[in-house]
């Protein structure tokens, strides 16, 4: 997973700078040992990606926390969560999954036919096709959901004792659609212009819409100020992007070469059955939520929100995992339109491979200091003791699940990144969500909410089995064997460094301490242990780790 490659004379994918300029082709150079071209490039973009990610990690956890203090684990901030249901779907389908996996290959190969002179400039002919139905398409959707509020609250919680504040908050919630639908074309188009500051920042701003929102008029509206704050959070996320992204096409329209230059004319990009097939995929995906708040619907009052805070701090690991995913998604689509099969695939093994490093990592701290967690973040006002030992056991579980949503999310990636319909990830996910509903109709009994997290769990590792054996030369033919045979090593690693930090967390009182205790011990067995079994995934980074000190040794 960690195979180097030589470099061959630079194309327009390889040779990016971090602007997002694409410098022009040179003449052929002697290879270079070891050298990816791209290698420099991703690392900064990463490095940004990141730390926005933080970021907007961090304030979403304010906005939990603030969520918490002002209304805490009670029936009003059910109500806000079941209105909540309509941007979370909302992301899955027009920014994280949907749109970004139709519209970044649409574009990586807009940019290819570009390159390769086709007569009229496919990057205009893109926008142009399909920005308006976007707009049109997403406005209606909004609309309908306002019009259906009341209905959409009965499906999606029937056992709420008084649905007219989720009714409420659904109608301020359902403007997402528009807003969060041109928010997923403009950070799908720039990260295919190898742009990711503004995309990566999205997050920011969205969350302090809510945050300001609810501190600003909580007092005087409730919760219904949460919901005006995922409103006004969704416009910030369009004029965040629109700056960058209209610079950006409108210098390439002025690069872009006459109608009538000579090359071949530009095909169609991006067919009605690859937007229906990913659009169909993340909304599957997301009925796992669905399910989850239907059944906890019928528990006693708060267990939505336990299930809700459980699962935003623990995805916490997830989100910073995939993030090296989203950046180069751009490079193995790009890829795959230059016929390069053997450089997508080494690119997409070792994405999941590191993936798997960071998710399994934070499964560790997340499983070994949930209480302490949970303690620290959520603990004051309205949030009790009992809602802290509730919502740490929840997370503990849900915490299970957390390599198969990023191998998930890693896999669909790479299905879709060649630009073409498939339906297996469709049927994959229809499998994951069939377990998901069996096992939690059953275990909701049992265990209550802990029941629900546990379907979650395995209905996407499911999912995440399902995807890795349908991999071929359909999509990116990785090594399967390979991939399974790395991903043990840091499995291992996670169980002994989630024992050893569990067992000396417990024994320090103070919350921050024994966090802190935990994820040093965390950390340090977990290194050891992966460096005992010589995982390949983090060769990359004691690479780099080892040449940042060597250099760092030198200037001294």
């Amino acid at each position: 997973m960690t195979s180097t490659t030589h470099s061959q004379s630079p194309s327009p994918s390889r040779d990016a700078d971090p602007s997002g300029k694409v410098p022009a082709p040179a003449t052929e150079a002697e290879p270079v040992k070891g050298a990816d071209p791209s290698n420099g490039f991703l690392a900064k973009a990463a490095l940004v990606t990141a730390a926005l990610t933080v970021a907007g990690s961090v304030l979403g956890l304010v906005r939990d926390q603030a969520l918490a203090h002002f209304f805490g684990a009670g029936s009003e901030t059910d109500a806000f969560l079941v209105a909540w249901t309509v941007p979370e779907v909302a992301t899955t389908l027009l920014i994280e999954d949907g749109l970004a996996f139709a519209l970044v290959p649409a574009f990586s190969m807009a940019l290819a036919r570009r390159g390769q002179g086709a007569r009229r400039d496919p990057v205009r002919a893109l926008v142009a096709a399909s920005l308006p139905r976007l707009m049109l398409a997403s406005g209606v959707v909004a609309l309908l959901l306002m019009v259906g509020a009341p209905v959409l609250v009965e499906i999606l919680a029937p056992g709420l004792p008084d649905p007219r504040l989720a009714v409420d908050c659904t109608l301020l919630t359902a403007t997402c659609v528009f807003t969060f639908g041109l928010a997923g074309y403009c950070s799908a188009a720039l990260r295919a212009h190898r742009r990711f500051v503004a995309p990566a920042a999205i997050y920011v701003f969205y969350n302090i819409g809510i945050i300001t929102a609810v501190f600003v008029l909580a007092p005087r509206y409730g919760v219904r100020a949460a919901a005006l704050g995922v409103a006004i959070g969704g416009v910030l996320m369009v004029l965040v992007q629109a700056p960058s992204l209209w610079r950006r096409l409108t210098r390439d329209t002025a690069d872009a070469p006459d109608d009538e230059a000579t090359g071949p004319s530009a095909p169609a990009l991006m067919s009605t059955t690859l937007v229906a097939t990913v659009l169909l995929f993340a909304l599957c995906r997301q009925s796992q939520v669905l399910i989850e708040r239907f059944l906890a619907s019928s528990l006693p009052s708060g267990a939505i929100s336990h299930l809700n805070y459980a699962q935003k701090v623990a995805q916490v690991p997830m989100i910073l995992s995939l993030m090296l995913c989203t950046v180069t998604l751009p490079v193995v689509a790009r890829a795959l339109a230059e016929g390069d099969v053997k450089r997508a695939r080494s690119r997409v093994e070792r994405d999941l491979g590191l993936a798997g490093c960071v998710v399994l990592l934070g499964t560790a701290v997340v499983i070994a200091c949930a209480p302490q967690i949970i303690q620290l973040l959520f603990q004051r006002g309205a949030f009790t003791d009992q809602d802290t030992v509730a919502t740490a056991a929840v997370m503990r579980v849900y915490a299970l699940g957390l390599l198969g949503h990023t191998l998930v999310g890693a896999l669909v990636r790479s299905y879709f990144s060649g630009g073409r319909a498939t339906w297996y990830p469709l049927g994959a996910m229809g499998v994951g969500v069939v377990a998901t509903a069996g096992i939690g109709v059953w275990a909701v009994d049992l265990w209550g909410v802990r029941g629900i997290a546990l379907a979650n769990a395995a209905g996407i590792s499911v999912t995440a089995l399902v995807l890795l054996r349908g991999m071929g030369p359909r999509n990116v033919p990785i090594r399967v064997r390979q991939v399974l045979g790395e991903l043990v090593k840091p499995v291992a690693a996670m169980v002994c460094a989630t024992g050893f930090g569990g067992a000396f967390a417990s024994r320090v009182d103070s919350p921050a301490l024994a966090f802190g205790v935990g994820c040093v011990i965390v950390l340090a067995v977990f290194s050891v242990v992966l460096g005992a079994l010589k995982a390949q995934a983090f060769e990359p980074v004691v690479r780099t780790v080892t040449s940042a000190t060597r250099k760092l040794t030198h200037v001294r």
